[in-house]
């Protein structure tokens, strides 16, 4: 009697995967991948605080920019290492971060700081100061 056995078109392409990159490759609970994570949140009403977590950075790697309403923060790093005790000639990696977030309209562009400590990036906006209400006065009609 023969054995019939389904047709899988992808498990060539699993074997493949599992050859080069073990069985954890897509399983991002389980791998070593580390996601950069971004807080966006406000201290008091008078600024906006962006804390991107970027710890295999350093601030010469890190761009921040503020246009048309919006705040960039981009990061890149590139490193390249030459050993000839090994048969390969150069090693080269990379990694990269970007984000782009919307800013309030009553954000002061001009006055946004930027410090790194530690691998955070705190991004400091602060709000223009809002036009207070003008109060007025309510004057009797007078009557005929």
């Amino acid at each position: 009697m023969a054995n019939i056995v389904a047709f899988d078109p992808f498990a060539e392409m699993r074997a493949l995967q599992k050859q080069f990159f073990g069985d954890n490759f897509f399983n991002v609970s389980q791998s070593t991948l580390a996601i950069p994570t971004t807080d966006v949140y406000t201290e008091g009403d008078d600024r906006l605080v962006v804390e991107a977590h970027l710890p295999h950075f350093s601030d010469s790697d890190i761009d921040v920019t503020a246009n048309n309403g919006y705040l960039e923060i981009q990061a890149e790093k590139h490193e390249k290492e030459e050993d000839k005790k090994k048969k390969y000639v150069v090693r080269e990696s990379s990694s990269s971060f970007y984000r782009r977030i919307k800013l309030p309209e009553q954000s002061d562009e001009s006055k946004i700081e930027a410090h790194m400590d530690k691998g955070i990036l705190k991004v400091i906006v602060p709000f223009k100061a809002l036009p207070t209400p003008k109060r007025i006065a309510i004057t009797a009609k007078n009557k005929p």
